[in-house]
């Protein structure tokens, strides 16, 4: 989508824009009325079929954006309701987290076999002849499928000469790794939640802009326009965000400029997981403890394990992940502080309100929201000139960002505590990947190993969160991490010494 689906991430823009202004600007949360207006004016549609309903779907977004759920046309109530409840400066949370807008859903057909005008009604007629349910009838005019005989197999698909049967699925529904999509009583889309992983695959694959996830950033300013301390952490994936030329000590300063009192690398994080996890493999997989480890860094991948796997959730490591690591080093340093974690993946909004991760991380925003408040504010981070260079993590922590950075950065310091050890790892990008991964863990065919799931492909800089395309920003993220003066993470001189596992405990297996 962020390359193609153009106009919605405009759209989505728009709004993160709005309610960061109006929270800026300290105007009443109620101004969101009028900002539907001031997105979409005039008359004429430019979206939709027409103005009202375009300004209907903004408005449900626009709650979103504040933290608040969308309605169905059902609900007649001003699009102002109940946002009283949201004018604070914490974290609000009204589950779930990712919502379908009824009313932006075109209720797209789940799974239908169709002949398109391109049939040439040829005399071979393939398409009948390997159909397994007789649903095919050969005309003069062209092939003719029984829906209530098809099966959707696809096999008609492939065998057309022509390319002329469309198999047509609904996008959010194909591209969910967990079948948490099915139809409503109006054939609209429809989350599960017991299923539901939160990954944000679904949001970046509809065509209508129909389905969204739920937003801090106006509690968020609101913090920031307090006398707290605010901190920000921000992932590796921000390289390359916002733009080719902009650096990452560019990009520092802007978020400092919206009132945060400084940023720091997640690879700081990654760097404290790096060191735990290897640890946790050395001492409890080549000795048998347990039969091989997944990494803990993807809340999606975790949850889909929980979830589906029970069986294997004990095999996940039991390391924090970067964005808690690096939330619990803030806290040490200012134990009063609100920290924030500026990342890629929407699914970290859940993550932080698990028990022990609430005390450490105060609010999630993505690189898209982050873009929402910079354009409100007017800040062009290319505009900044800066000298200092950024320089928390190693190189290994900087290239989490991409799908086996985790497992190649646990391996390396695998090698350095037990340069003996063989490791041998398996991965799996995108959920349905991932998925797969899982059943072959519980089936014991991967025992031994060190395995990664990313639910995002490509790793967090595929995220639903983030604004450009991952092959870019991967590129970025690579340059960025060959710049480290560390080579190891265990070399982080921001790590304090007691924070970093005792290896020489460990002993050969």
């Amino acid at each position: 989508m962020k390359e193609s689906y153009i106009d919605i991430l405009n759209i989505r823009r728009m709004a993160f824009e709005a309610v960061a202004k109006i929270a800026f600007e300290n105007r009443p949360i109620t101004d969101i009325a009028l900002e539907v207006f001031n997105i979409l004016p005039g008359e004429e549609a430019r979206y939709r079929e027409n103005i009202f309903r375009e300004r209907a779907v903004m408005g449900e977004r626009l709650r979103m954006c504040i933290g608040l759920d969308a309605r169905s046309a059902a609900d007649t109530d001003a699009v102002t309701s109940g946002l009283d409840a949201m004018d604070y400066d914490k974290r609000i949370y009204n589950p779930p987290l990712v919502s379908v807008i009824k009313i932006a859903c075109e209720a797209c057909p789940e799974n239908k076999v169709t002949v398109t005008d391109q049939c040439h009604a040829c005399i071979g007629h393939p398409c009948v002849n390997v159909c397994p349910k007789n649903a095919i009838t050969y005309t003069a005019k062209g092939a003719i499928i029984d829906q209530d005989k098809c099966i959707k197999c696809g096999k008609c698909v492939s065998a057309c000469p022509y390319h002329a049967i469309n198999h047509q699925k609904r996008p959010c529904a194909d591209s969910c790794g967990v079948k948490a999509i099915v139809s409503d009583e109006l054939g609209r889309a429809k989350i599960l939640e017991d299923k539901c992983v939160s990954c944000g695959k679904c949001i970046i694959t509809c065509p209508f802009g129909a389905i969204s996830d739920k937003s801090e950033i106006y509690q968020l300013i609101k913090s920031l326009q307090s006398d707290k301390k605010v901190y920000a952490i921000i992932a590796p994936s921000f390289v390359g965000q916002f733009g080719p030329h902009v650096s990452p000590e560019q990009i520092k300063e802007a978020i400092k400029m919206l009132g945060f009192d400084d940023v720091i690398e997640v690879g700081l994080g990654a760097d404290l997981t790096t060191l735990n996890e290897a640890h946790e493999f050395v001492d409890q997989v080549p000795g048998g403890k347990i039969p091989f480890m997944g990494t803990s860094c993807c809340f999606s991948w975790k949850s889909m394990v929980r979830k589906n796997f029970p069986e294997i959730n004990d095999k996940i490591s039991e390391s924090s992940t970067p964005m808690i690591y690096s939330g619990k080093q803030m806290k040490k340093r200012d134990p009063n502080c609100e920290v924030v974690f500026i990342g890629p993946c929407i699914s970290k909004k859940l993550e932080a309100l698990e028990e022990e991760v609430a005390e450490v991380i105060d609010f999630v925003i993505t690189y898209e929201e982050l873009l929402g408040m910079f354009l409100a504010k007017e800040i062009e981070p290319s505009e900044i000139e800066v000298d200092e260079k950024m320089m928390d993590a190693s190189k290994t922590g900087r290239y989490y960002g991409v799908s086996g950075g985790v497992a190649e950065a646990v391996k390396k310091r695998i090698h350095e505590i037990r340069p003996d050890l063989e490791v041998s790892m398996e991965k799996a990008e995108g959920l349905e990947e991932c998925y797969k991964l899982a059943r072959l863990a519980k089936l014991g065919k991967v025992d031994g190993k060190l395995i990664e799931g990313m639910a995002c492909v490509g790793g967090c800089v595929g995220g639903p969160g983030t604004v450009v395309d991952e092959r870019k920003s991967s590129k970025a993220l690579k340059v960025f991490s060959s710049e480290s003066i560390y080579e190891s993470p265990y070399d982080n001189d921001h790590i304090p010494e007691e924070d970093k596992p005792d290896d020489s405990v460990l002993v050969k297996n």
